[in-house]
């Protein structure tokens, strides 16, 4: 059976292919019957040559082509003009019909082109979009730090005021207690020395277990107190180890998606998730699943 293939030539890494008929038997660089065309696509010059005559008398005479001579042949209208040929089509009906394909195929490539920008141009509003977000949560967090920091600011100052008050009112009491005993007689003055000499030994004896015990109790309870901070602390450590699309790019959201399981992907697309591009990855990743 006779092909239409192609045959490699060329250099190492630079392939250029010629289209060529041969017997299906010999090999792929061996004796061919004719060349019709050459077929590049990797140098700059990205070229297909086809002689459309020789091509569709050995069409016409039972030679099947490649599976990617029969693209080259589609792409390049090869076929679509031995089709109208076979309708009994005139030369001028062939040529508008090539003309109105041929305008026909360069649209639909540039819509291509178009929808591949659309693509880009939603993506980077998207991003743009979630930075403003971002940007915006930060300056309301600063907002909150600074309205907190004045609030305990107020709370010390309160605090000091009160204990300089406390301080402070003793001392008058004292003054009033020393003043009193001016008054009295001699006698009667240092009798109640006395008294309260003996009265003040006694409560210093009482007093100083008082405070032992209460400053013993203070240090029990204090490593407490750190203990349940710490325990309170552990799950905000966890709660911020969880990561949402919220926290990402678009760009980075979709990779995110595509490189990891589907299983370890639960809880990762939030309810307040509105970009399109993220939605989609996520849509398809569930029907590859």
């Amino acid at each position: 059976m006779i092909r239409i293939r192609l045959q490699k030539k060329g250099r190492k890494k630079r392939p250029i292919f010629h289209i060529v008929v041969a017997d299906s038997k010999v090999a792929r660089d061996g004796r061919i019957i004719e060349q019709v065309g050459r077929y590049d696509n990797v140098t700059e010059k990205k070229e297909v040559v086809l002689n459309e005559d020789r091509i569709l008398y050995w069409l016409d005479t039972g030679a099947q082509p490649s599976d990617t001579v029969r693209k080259i042949l589609r792409n390049e209208g090869v076929l679509y003009k031995r089709h109208l040929m076979m309708w009994g089509k005139s030369e001028e009906e062939i040529e508008t019909a090539l003309a109105e394909w041929k305008s026909y195929r360069d649209s639909k490539g540039d819509d291509s082109d178009s929808r591949k920008d659309k693509h880009k141009d939603v993506l980077a509003a998207e991003e743009k979009e979630f930075k403003d977000q971002v940007q915006k949560k930060a300056a309301k967090a600063a907002v909150e730090l600074e309205t907190e920091s004045s609030d305990e600011e107020v709370a010390a100052e309160t605090e000091a005021t009160e204990e300089v008050a406390t301080e402070e009112a003793p001392a008058e009491e004292e003054v009033v207690e020393e003043a009193a005993p001016e008054a009295t007689e001699e006698p009667e003055v240092e009798a109640k020395e006395a008294a309260e000499e003996v009265e003040e030994n006694v409560a210093e004896a009482t007093e100083e277990p008082a405070t032992e015990e209460a400053t013993v109790e203070e240090t029990e309870d204090a490593p407490a107190e750190e203990e349940k901070e710490e325990v309170a602390e552990e799950p905000k450590a966890e709660a911020s180890s969880t990561q949402t699309s919220d926290d990402m790019t678009a760009k980075e959201a979709i990779d995110h998606i595509r490189d990891t399981d589907l299983d370890a992907l639960k809880g990762f697309i939030s309810d307040d998730e509105s970009r399109k591009t993220v939605i989609a990855a996520w849509e398809s990743k569930q029907s590859e699943g």
